[in-house]
């Protein structure tokens, strides 16, 4: 069991280092356009040719011909690892012109294609994971903070406390999530910088889900109210915020761990949601919901697949978190019983 948590716990940062790194890991500038070379199919990487094996990959320029893309096969470009290019930020702190790896121009490696725009798509998924997953975690937090000071005040207090945002909780559980997210989101202003409105996106998404954490801590907080350490801190003269503090919350912290776990993925899907919906983060900046925005037109869907890897990015990483939740949880019960 522990072997399984560590392991999944290593995918999940792996996954979030490999966002932080785009810069590094990403060949090409995720703005920057190629209209020669607009639905590009990925880059094929060759090691044979007609004078025989090579130990360093190499492609050939990609351009168009009577049926679509050909290989220009009059020029050889060698891919190369640690290569300058573009500049980019680190965190948006440390300035670098390093890419783990790219060719020689007028050579365009694109290894999940390019879009309309001749924009590589590769880039642009690691891109838009930035976004996308800065988004799930953030209106993650937003929710859990929310909830757990909620379910809180109403399992330690009761009474009317209890009644009352227990009522507002059960009133939220029964909308409709999407279509509540989407009419809210629709009335707020749609003209906004890319940084409000990522801001604003994850208010929305945090402070709508809040009602179900909520009642897991307060269910959680009733029950440790009534033991037998809680009862004597409170005889002894401890304050409220003493006994949250010491007993009850470490109790509830767990319960916390894997709601995150489980909450952050369905936050992901809601910003690209919103995003393919164009109420989300708008172009140039780009995150996985923007980018699946071109499906919409079905000759783009039909006609080029590749478009479709921000999909995949994100079943990967609904995926590595829902293990992350399973696991977490039967780790729970494990502890508890």
């Amino acid at each position: 069991m522990r072997t399984r948590t560590r392991a999944l716990i290593a995918l999940v940062i792996g996954l979030h280092v490999i966002l932080l790194l785009a810069g590094l890991i990403a060949p090409c500038d995720p703005a920057a356009q190629n209209r020669r070379l607009p639905y590009a199919p990925p880059s094929r990487l060759h090691l044979h040719d007609a004078a025989g094996w090579h130990v360093r990959p190499f492609l050939y320029r990609m351009v168009p011909g009577s049926e679509g893309y050909e290989e220009d096969r009059s020029q050889q470009f060698p891919l190369h690892f640690l290569v300058r290019g573009s500049g980019y930020q680190i965190l948006g702190l440390v300035q670098s012109e390093w890419h783990l790896f790219g060719v020689d121009e007028p050579g365009q490696f694109a290894l999940f294609g390019t879009d309309g725009f001749g924009r590589d798509e590769f880039s642009r998924v690691l891109y838009g994971g930035q976004i996308s997953v800065a988004a799930g975690i953030a209106a993650t937090l937003i929710a859990l903070c929310a909830g757990t000071l909620v379910g809180l005040l109403a399992g330690f207090y009761g009474r009317w406390i209890d009644d009352s945002l227990m009522a507002g909780s059960e009133l939220f559980l029964s909308l409709p999530w999407l279509y509540f997210l989407l009419g809210v989101r629709a009335f707020l202003p749609l003209h906004l910088s890319p940084v409000r409105t990522f801001f604003l996106l994850t208010a929305v998404i945090g402070l709508i889900g809040w009602a179900r954490p909520a009642r897991l801590v307060r269910g959680i907080v009733l029950s440790v109210r009534s033991r037998n350490f809680v009862l004597a801190a409170q005889a002894f003269g401890a304050s409220d915020l003493y006994v949250i503090r010491r007993h009850i919350f470490p109790e509830v912290w767990a319960v916390l761990l894997t709601q995150a776990a489980m909450l952050v993925p369905r936050y992901i899907a809601a910003e690209v949601t919103l995003s393919f919906f164009g109420l989300g983060v708008s172009e140039p900046v780009s995150s996985w919901g923007n980018m699946l925005s071109t499906l919409q037109q079905y000759s783009v869907l039909v006609s080029y697949g590749w478009l479709l890897a921000p999909i995949g990015a994100l079943v990967i990483t609904s995926v590595i978190y829902a293990l992350l939740a399973d696991t977490l949880h039967s780790h729970l019960e494990f502890h508890s019983t």
